[in-house]
């Protein structure tokens, strides 16, 4: 008897994670689709009322309402920013309202690494922080190096200053 209450406890905790993971991923194709779209509404309407997502420049670190002012002109051009999963990695525990995932993008920059929270909100899941990243190979690093060197010492100098 106490084997077949363990099993029933796994049994329902891998279906838990199993249905979690299907809903976070199917939020995240939409949000990516919704970019594709130009959808502005859909977009952000996938994402918390105190989001973060932080870009691939080292000065994009914006909440929600900074992002959206950013984002607005490319989605008022009908096309913001074309996003296609290539892989992504879901992280859940049971009974939590908070989920983790990393994925890799097939973007107009190449590969990039997106990751991020999600959190379980009263409409569903929905992106409470995300970073996007540039992928670079390890042999291109110096090279990438020497060529953002110029930037990188002025935001250093700036932020230091602070």
């Amino acid at each position: 008897m106490k084997n077949l209450v363990v099993f029933i406890c796994f049994a329902i905790t891998i279906t838990f994670q199993a249905q979690t993971k299907k809903e976070i991923n199917t939020v995240l194709e939409q949000w990516h689709k919704a970019a594709a779209d130009a959808s502005f509404d859909s977009y952000f309407g996938l994402m918390t009322n105190d989001a973060i997502f932080i870009g691939t420049d080292a000065t994009e670190n914006w909440n929600l309402a900074s992002f959206k002012a950013f984002s607005k002109p490319y989605f008022d051009k009908g096309k913001a920013w074309s996003f296609s999963t290539l892989e992504r990695n879901i992280f859940a525990q049971t009974d939590s309202k908070l989920a983790w995932f990393d994925e890799l993008l097939d973007t107009q920059m190449g590969i990039c690494r997106g990751s991020g929270v999600l959190e379980k909100t009263t409409k569903g899941w929905k992106i409470k922080h995300y970073v996007l990243s540039i992928a670079i190979p390890n042999e291109n690093v110096k090279e990438i190096t020497t060529l953002k060197k110029s930037f990188d010492s002025d935001l250093m100098e700036k932020l230091r200053s602070k």
